[in-house]
C-alpha cells in the first residue's frame, strides 16, 4: 500500500513539475513578445545606444539599421507620449536623443511632439 501512495505522490510531483515548467516557459515567452508604441524588446534595445547618456557626450553614435526599421513601424505620436515622462529617464534614454531618431532614420516625424 505504501508503494502504491509513493508511486502516486511522485507522479503527483512530476505532473505539478511539468505544469510549473510549462508556465515559467509560456511567461518566459510572452516577457521577450511585449511591445510598446508598436516597437518590441528588440527594436528598443537596438535604439538604445542612439539614445542613451547625455546630449553633451561625443559622439552619440547614430542609430543602427535594425533600430531604423523598428522605428519606421513605430507609432510615433503614442512615443510622443512618453516625451516628458519620467519614465524614459528611469529606463536610461535621454528625450533629446530620442527626439533625434526619426531624423537620423528618415522617418517622418508627428507635426506635435
Amino acid at each position: 500500500m505504501e508503494k502504491k501512495n509513493s508511486s502516486a505522490s511522485l507522479a503527483l510531483a512530476l505532473a505539478l513539475l511539468a505544469v510549473t515548467a510549462t508556465i515559467m516557459l509560456v511567461a518566459a515567452e510572452a516577457a521577450d513578445s511585449w511591445k510598446i508604441c508598436n516597437m518590441n524588446k528588440d527594436g528598443l534595445t537596438a535604439c538604445q545606444p542612439a539614445i542613451s547618456g547625455s546630449s553633451a557626450q561625443k559622439p552619440v553614435p547614430d542609430p543602427s539599421e535594425t533600430c531604423c526599421a523598428a522605428l519606421s513601424h513605430a507609432d510615433l505620436n503614442c512615443l510622443c507620449g512618453y516625451k516628458n515622462s519620467g519614465l524614459l529617464q528611469y529606463f536610461g534614454i535621454n528625450p533629446d536623443l530620442a527626439m533625434q531618431l526619426p531624423v537620423k532614420c528618415n522617418v517622418p516625424a508627428p507635426v506635435k511632439c
